[in-house]
């Protein structure tokens, strides 16, 4: 599925050149995995209003479908790809699709995931490789098959939705936090081996967020206690709350910025 339409105007635009705002991403094409819903989403809708083009991914083609028409109601330059982050073909294909059909991909943000928790010692051994695939491997798989081409042009920014689980874990989400802490490591890694080609490889890394997927838990009473009471700012977050971050780090302003985690936690991470 691919659907484009005609831009905003920006009152940041500039008539020729690259725009002089080092946070503008005017001119540049944003790929976000997962951004059917939910935080790659919001994501999504913060880097076009910052200017990108966006490719957005989702495994589910009528979220997709409906994730495209309202940024598309919204006056962005918008393109759907429905494909599965964790089979390596479909990947492959899915993006030389996109930078045949659309462009180069200047932009890529890791952001698919899932949750499936369960006690350690009870864990089934597909729970716990469902959530490997899709929260650690996936990031692998797409970054693969985008990174050639950033590496030709000597240009790109690579963003993973990394989690405040890089760091701290709780009962039954053993997998969830191997993926994520796994991805922490592997988002430096990518960033070492890629600084010499001008590509800039860091982490956003959220705290506990209002969505979807964590939807069942914000209305636990007592882990909502729980969570307000930990995090120094007193509630939770709320995804439109990380978009400043995506677009910092998709911007000429995090030129020299690679390798970093940057927790956006209403400060849970600082506080004991």
């Amino acid at each position: 599925m691919s659907v484009k339409v005609d831009p905003m105007p920006s009152s940041r635009a500039v008539a020729s050149g690259e725009c002089s705002d080092p946070f503008s991403l005017r001119g540049r094409r944003a790929l976000i995995t997962g951004a059917g819903q939910g935080i790659g989403f919001a994501l999504a809708r913060g880097l076009g209003v910052a200017g990108a083009e966006l490719v957005l991914n989702d495994v589910d083609p009528v979220r997709l479908e409906q994730a495209v028409a309202t940024l598309r109601g919204e006056g962005f330059t918008v393109n759907g790809r429905c494909f599965d982050v964790t089979n390596g073909a479909d990947v492959e294909r899915s993006v030389a699709e996109v930078e045949r059909g659309i462009g180069p991909v200047d932009s890529l943000i890791n952001n698919a995931g899932i949750h499936r928790r369960a006690p350690l010692e009870t864990m089934p051994t597909e729970r716990w490789q469902a959530v490997l695939d899709v929260n650690l491997t996936s990031a692998f798989l797409v970054t693969r098959a985008v990174v050639g081409g950033m590496i030709r042009r000597r240009a790109g920014k690579i963003i993973t939705i990394c989690s405040l689980n890089c760091e701290v874990s709780r009962p039954t989400i053993a997998n969830y936090a191997a993926a994520k802490g796994g991805l922490k490591m592997l988002t430096r890694a990518m960033a070492v081996e890629w600084a010499r080609h001008n590509i800039q490889v860091n982490g956003l890394g959220p705290g506990y967020i209002r969505t979807a997927m964590t939807g069942t838990l914000t209305i636990e009473a007592e882990f909502d206690r729980l969570i307000c009471a930990r995090t120094p700012a007193g509630r939770w977050g709320e995804s439109r709350e990380l978009v400043g971050t995506a677009v910092f780090l998709s911007s000429r302003a995090a030129d020299f910025v690679n390798g970093q985690i940057l927790y956006v936690d209403g400060g849970l991470l600082a506080a004991l």
